[in-house]
Order: structure tokens, then sequence, then C-alpha cells
């Protein structure tokens, strides 16, 4: 369980920093309608805070400026469709915050302690007092509970007491 349990602070550790954006070397060129291009226009604040920068270069096409860093290695073309699409279809975009939990849920079990690794005292109070300090108390990416929250009388009748 000690891996979980790190793994679900890490994760909740990167969460809750603000999305940290790549400047592209070279900007990626995307051609799309003219209803799309007008959309990343009036939408630049939505779009900045998903962390995709996107400049206007023509009637119908557009600049890919910056992407979240997380997510640099990926289609930014496909990213940018994607993201546009739910901003017609719904207004609002959960796109690129579900492929960062995703990356953000592998990078965290990668970098979690393993099995088999001794943890010292403080380490393990450490984590503690980690989770403790942390909103996110249901299973990790892995659906592994971390820690369970029990009556007294719950507590009681799981050791037999008073029986």
């Amino acid at each position: 369980r000690t891996h979980h349990l790190d793994e679900k602070m890490k994760g909740a550790r990167a969460r809750s920093q603000s999305i940290q954006t790549q400047r592209m070397l070279v900007p990626v060129a995307v051609e799309v309608s003219e209803r799309e291009a007008d959309l990343a226009e009036s939408c630049a604040a939505t779009l900045a805070e998903l962390g995709v920068v996107v400049d206007r270069s023509g009637p119908c096409s557009l600049l890919i400026r910056e992407v979240p860093a997380l997510l640099a290695g990926g289609n930014q073309e496909a990213l940018l469709r994607d993201v546009l699409s739910d901003l017609v279809e719904h207004g609002s975009s959960a796109r690129v915050k579900a492929a960062q939990d995703e990356l953000l849920a592998t990078i965290a079990c990668h970098g979690s302690v393993r099995a088999n690794r001794q943890l010292s005292l403080a380490e393990m109070n450490a984590m503690l007092r980690d989770m403790e300090r942390t909103d996110e108390r249901g299973p990790v990416q892995s659906r592994s509970t971390t820690y369970l929250v029990q009556s007294l009388a719950e507590f009681d009748r799981l050791f037999l007491r008073g029986r």
C-alpha cells in the first residue's frame, strides 16, 4: 500500500500546480474553418488557461505557439482540433485536463516507492503528513484504496471486540 499512497500524493501535488506551457520552436500551422478560426480568436483567453496559445495567421489558418508542457510530445494539431470541437459543442473543453491527468498518473506511478524498499521512519511520517494535507482521499489510478474511514463500532466489529 505504500506505493499507492506515494503515487496518490505525487499525483495530487502535480495536479495542484498550474499548467506549464512549452513554446513551440517552430509554430505549427493548422488549417481550420473560418468559424473555428473566429472561435480560437474569441476564446484566446480560455485556450491560454488550457495551456494552448494560438495566433490567427489567415482567414482559415492558425499557428500553435504554445502547448501544455506535458503534452508537447503529442500531436498538437489533433489536440487543438479536439479542443476547438469541444468549445463549439459545449463552450468548454476537458480534453487537455483529461490527457494531463492520465500522464500525471503514469508519472506519479513510475516515480513512487516500489515493493521491497524499506522506508525510514522519517519517510513514513512524511508520507502520512502528506496524506493528511491532501483532499484526494479516493482510490489512485490503479483503483487501490489508500485508507478507509470507519466508525468505532465498525472497528470494534472488525476485531470482534466485546464478543
